[in-house]
């Protein structure tokens, strides 16, 4: 395994405003990293991008160090300066042979994530090896390791209870609106079409909501929105003007001021004084809050919602030790699973050896022999030497195996 390697520019070591740095447009990958490929020498690549990490698998013969480090970033950047390749050169993190391994099982088991137990990230090393394979980036050995990681992941959410409780606010909104459980038929106002809102979104489409208003200071990302959705499209001007009352407020602009202050929200409600559902993803909060004091809202804030969030992610992490159990365990299985793939590569010329031995025997060493036999006789031969090339084949292996496991029991 000491040819198997990870660099990776996460969260942690750079931030999140540089990771943005390292992502590719899903059309320019293939160019990229073939181009690191063929630049470094390197047998196998796979590329995978998250919002908050980006890393580097590839298989090499070179060792990773400072000078490759910067060969490689100039190789994925050539317009970076010398400062710049530097500069990530002391953030990068590496990972060599079994160590790199064991990182990517624990970033597939979302352990070395952001949020620890976010399911999302299996899907995402999924994608992005099928994405290498598909393309001819990556080979044999970034596929046993891939299927190892996969499988170590899914062990892990079947078997521990790390990912049960959310702890994302989108997830905890959605969680507490269903807690309320309003009519499907209720009137929603959404106020913002970025990110956050457009996750909320989803949620609230899957749910069977059905009736939507968007506002948003961009009319056409309002629109994208609505189209999704069902609803109408208005520009975030229009907001003051809005008719037809709400059930259900959901907002997050970018906004320092209080987008929903008294006379909008006196406007939103008309002459409805039905108590009113207000989620607030929005930091700082989009609804000015002396309108819980003026109104009857059941008001649901990000800071309610992280209440809920740090308290479920204790939870999560008291399931850190059976998870790093399962992890060591099948890294030490890893080991095995290599070994024999290791074995089974070398004995792949096996086959034709045989073949070509039997060759040699049939039509030069014993020719004058066999021309002798009668026709029965030959294929009473041909039948034997038919098994016996069969039984040479599998022969080796079957040492192999057991020389494998005589190891283990010594090592034990």
């Amino acid at each position: 395994m000491v040819r198997f390697n990870v660099i990776a520019f996460t969260h942690n070591s750079i931030g999140l405003d540089e990771i943005g740095k390292f992502h590719v447009e899903q059309e320019q990958v293939v160019e990229r990293m073939n181009k690191i490929k063929q630049e470094m020498n390197l047998s196998e690549i796979m590329y995978l991008s998250t919002c908050n990490r980006v890393e580097f698998i590839f298989v090499a013969d070179e060792e990773v160090d400072n000078d490759f480090l910067a060969l490689f970033l100039k190789a994925f950047n050539s317009n970076w300066d010398h400062a710049h390749i530097q500069n990530y050169i002391d953030k990068a993190k590496t990972w060599n042979g079994i160590n790199a391994v064991n990182h990517l099982i624990e970033v597939a088991s979302s352990v070395d994530s952001m949020v620890i137990g976010e399911r999302e990230i299996i899907t995402q090393v999924r994608n992005a090896f099928e994405f290498s394979r598909l393309h001819q980036l990556s080979a044999d050995i970034i596929r046993i390791v891939i299927r190892q990681t996969i499988e170590t992941a899914k062990k892990v959410y079947t078997e521990t209870t790390i990912a049960n409780k959310p702890v994302s606010v989108v997830s905890l909104a959605y969680h507490r609106l269903c807690e309320i459980d309003p009519e499907l038929n209720a009137r929603v106002v959404i106020v913002g079409a970025g990110v956050t809102n457009t996750n909320m979104c989803r949620f609230l489409q899957k749910h069977g909501f059905r009736n939507y208003t968007i506002y948003n200071r961009t009319l056409e990302k309002a629109e994208v929105l609505a189209r999704f959705l069902g609803g109408v499209a208005k520009p975030l001007t229009d907001l003051a003007d809005h008719s037809g009352g709400f059930d259900i407020l959901v907002t997050c602009t970018g906004s320092q001021d209080h987008v929903i202050n008294s006379p909008i929200y006196k406007k939103l409600c008309g002459a409805d004084t039905n108590k009113k559902i207000v989620i607030d993803l929005a930091i700082p909060s989009d609804l000015d809050p002396k309108l819980n004091s003026e109104f009857s809202i059941e008001h649901v804030s990000v800071e309610f919602l992280k209440t809920i969030a740090d308290a479920n992610l204790k939870e999560r992490k008291k399931e850190l030790i059976k998870v790093r159990q399962i992890i060591y365990e099948k890294v030490e299985e890893f080991k095995e699973i290599f070994k024999m793939r290791q074995v089974e590569l070398k004995m792949r010329s096996i086959p034709e050896r045989v073949k070509e031995i039997r060759a040699t025997a049939v039509n030069e060493v014993f020719s004058r022999d066999l021309s002798k036999l009668d026709e029965e006789s030959k294929v009473v031969l041909d039948k034997i030497l038919d098994y016996m090339e069969k039984k040479y084949i599998s022969v080796p292996m079957l040492v192999a195996k057991e020389m494998l496991a005589e190891q283990r029991t010594e090592e034990i």
